[in-house]
């Protein structure tokens, strides 16, 4: 099976925006004032972005996950980050039934699922409407750092991936 360029380019950039994630390193610790607002995007996904809810996005959100962030996919679509500590096998398996289909291994090395929930039409969207599921513990790594500071888990096996289909 091989994948439509738009995967390809769903997946590339979805990848290199977790590397640039990964890659970036907290800031050092500081006294808290607990009276205080935390500041302006001091954390990805942290009191400054609510969590998007099943209806927002139109798909169930695997349980137990937790919301990163949300990016500007541009054309006036948002695709939205989750991470747990559940295997990928296990959220492929949720989405299998969930979504009532197989999905399509697009990467085997890393595992990279990828479950299309809409049409993609190149005209208007930026990226096609669906799930994709990556398993970040392959070759050995530990898994994707937790944006969180000092927060658990310290890495997560599995990120996902939810590109809503546009209104």
């Amino acid at each position: 099976m091989r994948p439509t360029s738009a995967q390809l380019v769903l997946s590339c950039v979805f990848a290199c925006r977790l590397a640039q994630l990964a890659a970036q390193q907290p800031a050092p610790a500081r006294p808290v004032d607990a009276t205080a607002a935390p500041p302006v995007g001091s954390v990805p996904g942290s009191v400054r972005e609510a969590t998007p809810t099943e209806q927002q996005l139109g798909v169930p959100i695997f349980p137990g996950s937790q919301f990163i962030r949300s990016y500007d996919a541009g054309q006036g679509q948002r695709y939205y980050l989750f991470a747990t500590p559940s295997s990928a096998e296990e959220v492929v398996a949720y989405y299998r039934t969930a979504l009532k289909q197989r999905g399509e291994l697009v990467f085997e090395r890393p595992a990279t699922y990828m479950f299309e929930v809409g049409r993609y039409r190149p005209e208007t969207m930026a990226f096609p409407p669906g799930v994709t599921v990556k398993d970040f513990t392959w070759a050995g790594s530990a898994g994707y750092p937790n944006p969180v500071p000092r927060a658990q888990p310290d890495r997560f096996p599995t990120v996902i991936q939810i590109v809503p289909a546009p209104l």
